[in-house]
């Protein structure tokens, strides 16, 4: 296929599917508290969901990929979106927290050989010095799934209940495996790559840095966002109709801090590993301290949008930069360090909202770890500087 100046449909046609399969993802935020009162468990216990769709993209992720990165890229595609829809209905008739539970793991089985697989494929349909933005362009599916699927999901959920939002979310699946079926030409099959050959880009020491890189730097996302209703509610004092516009406006941040992140990645990918992940830090301790005053809490999260999602197309791109013979199975690696960060988000921010302490330490504890990872990653790109780093 001939490499292009511009980004070509196929990408276009990935970026919906991302938007459909980040929707389902993050649409728990939106309806956190709906879920909750529904099924008369606690805010701590509903976020579990999203651990628990975490850290099925964690484990099975991987293991899928190994044995799919052989077969037609086209035809796993098609075949990941049809099982998506099926764990999206599953949870649209569920009625009981454990078959809610399962479905969210089998939905999120999905996700980490999509996006893997999926980045890839974007890469492959651009130039070399392009690479970073058609990541970040199929990401933007992932940051318009928070402008545009979560809000609508809360709203939904809102007026005809949180099971109706699975219900869209597994049309818009649908939607995207019958674009994917008709855009994506069909390609000869991946000659098939041993398990041994695949595992083997795991001995590059900077491959394990990457991924750690992700997984230190990403926690705080999932920590603050995955309880943003909670703290809008309880501690900004919104209405909880208010939540729709207020995802809106934190995923419009979302969605620039990605185009944002994809330009940086590729004119400078140290400095934006190392920049974007302070950034947010900085940007968590200041939605602390102004949570309480609603409009400033809205502000701030806004810009916690930005400079979060800004860490995406550089942590992609410095994992696939280091994948040796296996690039689906490092990003798909990659897609598991984003969501065994977004289980020790989940976990840490169920921990504070059930606690003494409340929703309103969220922001600040969000930073702990990020902080970590940013001495992680300072210390990484010292000793590895070199140009390789520079895209």
């Amino acid at each position: 296929m001939s490499l292009k100046s511009s980004m070509p449909l196929q990408v276009w046609i990935l970026t919906l599917a991302a938007f459909a399969i980040g929707t389902a993802e993050f649409v728990i935020a939106g309806i956190l508290t709906q879920v909750a009162e529904s099924l008369n468990i606690s805010e701590g216990q509903a976020g579990h969901l999203i651990t628990a769709y975490a850290l099925a993209i964690v484990i099975g992720g991987p293991i899928l990929t190994l044995w799919l990165a052989r077969y037609r890229k086209r035809v796993v595609l098609i075949g990941l979106m049809a099982l998506f829809v099926v764990s999206n209905l599953i949870t649209a008739f569920s009625t009981d927290y454990t078959t809610l539970m399962i479905s969210r793991v089998m939905a999120g089985l999905t996700q980490g050989p999509f996006y893997g697989i999926g980045a890839v494929v974007a890469t492959r349909l651009v130039s070399e010095k392009m690479a970073g933005q058609a990541v970040g362009q199929m990401f933007a599916g992932l940051t318009l799934a928070n402008v545009l699927g979560v809000p609508a999901g809360a709203w939904i959920g809102n007026i005809y209940g949180w099971n109706v939002t699975f219900v869209a979310v597994a049309i818009l699946g649908a939607l995207a495996a019958t674009a994917i079926a008709f855009a994506i030409p069909t390609q000869g099959a991946e000659e098939p790559k041993s398990v041994r050959s695949q595992l083997g880009a795991f001995r590059d020491p900077q491959l394990i840095a990457s991924l750690m890189i992700t997984t230190l730097g990403w926690v705080g996302f999932m920590t603050f966002y995955g309880y943003i209703a909670p703290i809008a509610e309880n501690i900004a004092g919104f209405e909880r109709s208010s939540l729709t516009w207020i995802l809106v406006i934190v995923g419009l941040g979302l969605v620039l801090g990605n185009t944002l992140g994809g330009k940086t990645a590729d004119k400078n990918l140290s400095a934006s590993l190392i920049g974007w992940p302070a950034a947010m830090i900085a940007s968590l301790v200041v939605v602390g301290l102004v949570a309480s005053q609603p409009y400033l809490f809205v502000a701030a999260a806004f810009v916690f949008g930005v400079v979060s999602f800004a860490n995406v197309p550089p942590m992609q791109m410095r994992v696939m930069k280091h994948g040796g013979d296996a690039p689906e199975l490092a990003a798909t690696a990659n897609i598991s360090a984003f969501n065994i960060a977004n289980a020790l988000g989940g976990i840490i921010g169920g921990i504070v909202v059930d606690s003494s302490y409340g929703a309103s330490y969220i922001p600040f504890a969000a930073t702990i770890v990020p902080a970590l990872g940013l001495a992680f990653i300072i210390w990484q790109e010292r000793k590895s500087s070199s140009p390789t780093f520079t895209v």
